[in-house]
């Protein structure tokens, strides 16, 4: 177990790592909290609304596993965050914490998950997290009223694929899309997320698509937050991507097994790419996300 000194903080150093992207602004930021071992829980909450990332991850001791993260974004904790997961790893591994250590188990609210660290071709770090085993439910709102709550029209949604919600750790809707082109059109009416999503009204809205602007990815996806987050959009999603690809496994390919890449955040400038592999073992779709994160600075916050 990683065990960290026991502090008291006046002020509290936030390490902003910028994951799923080797480039500084790219990708999806995240706030990485070291020593958060006497932070109570309306502290993290006050620093993640007062940084403003979609999620801030807080590092603490673990009895269970070698450590223990939390995730807050700005309106409430969630149970898992795939990008900050990376940042996280990425954050201990280049601030010396890890050393040679290439696993590691971290306690989340999600469940204890499996960490593995690589290196790429170009010698960046390279994380892989585990994601809790995909499970799909029907959606059974209105489509109308969903489509108008993305900004864009009826039959731009592929009705061919079925629209589902789908959690990997938290649960979002999955919207299968007809046209690449759709994408930048996309302008999303959160507040009324809840109303529609009946099922599930503290969900996400994650739409898809088949078409990719780069050849190499296998699939593409904007990510439009809950309003009970305090964000209006994901720049690039861990979880939801890997929804999207057991989804692809699932009802697309109908394959016991695949590795996909998949790009998301180029309409708002943070082009980032999520590697995925999905087995189907047991009964069960597991997923494996893999992306690098780049240090970008420090943000200090006064508590």
């Amino acid at each position: 177990m990683i065990k960290y000194e026991t502090k008291e903080w006046n002020k509290m150093i936030i390490y902003r790592y910028d994951a799923f992207s080797n480039v500084p602004n790219k990708g999806n930021p995240a706030g990485v909290v070291f020593d958060a071992n006497t932070l109570s829980e309306a502290k993290m909450q006050a620093i993640a609304k007062v940084i403003g990332f979609n999620e801030t991850a807080f590092i603490l001791n673990s009895e269970v596993a070698d450590i223990k993260v939390r995730f807050f974004t700005p309106g409430h904790e969630m149970n898992f965050c795939g990008h900050g997961t990376i940042a996280t790893i990425a954050a201990l591994k280049t601030k010396g914490f890890l050393q040679d250590k290439k696993t590691l188990d971290i306690e989340t609210k999600a469940g204890i998950l499996p960490i593995k660290i690589d290196s790429n071709e170009e010698g960046e770090i390279v994380v892989s997290s585990k994601l809790a085993p995909a499970e799909f439910l029907s959606f059974t709102g209105d489509i109308d009223a969903l489509s108008k709550a993305m900004g864009i029209e009826k039959d731009e949604i592929d009705t061919d694929l079925p629209i589902m919600y789908g959690s990997a750790g938290i649960w979002t809707l999955l919207v299968p899309i007809k046209k690449l082109e759709t994408f930048s059109k996309m302008k999303p009416v959160n507040s009324s997320f809840p109303d529609i999503l009946t099922d599930r009204p503290r969900a996400s809205v994650h739409p898809f698509c088949l078409e990719t602007f780069d050849p190499k990815s296998g699939m593409h996806g904007r990510h439009f937050s809950s309003p009970f987050s305090g964000t209006k959009e994901d720049a690039v999603t861990g979880t939801a991507s890997g929804l999207m690809a057991a989804y692809y496994a699932k009802y697309i390919k109908c394959s016991d097994h695949i590795s996909i890449e998949i790009e998301q955040g180029q309409e708002i400038g943070k082009d980032g790419r999520v590697k995925l592999d999905v087995d189907f073992k047991d009964g069960i779709y597991q997923i494996v996300m893999s992306g690098t994160a780049i240090y970008v600075s420090e943000l200090e916050v006064c508590i």
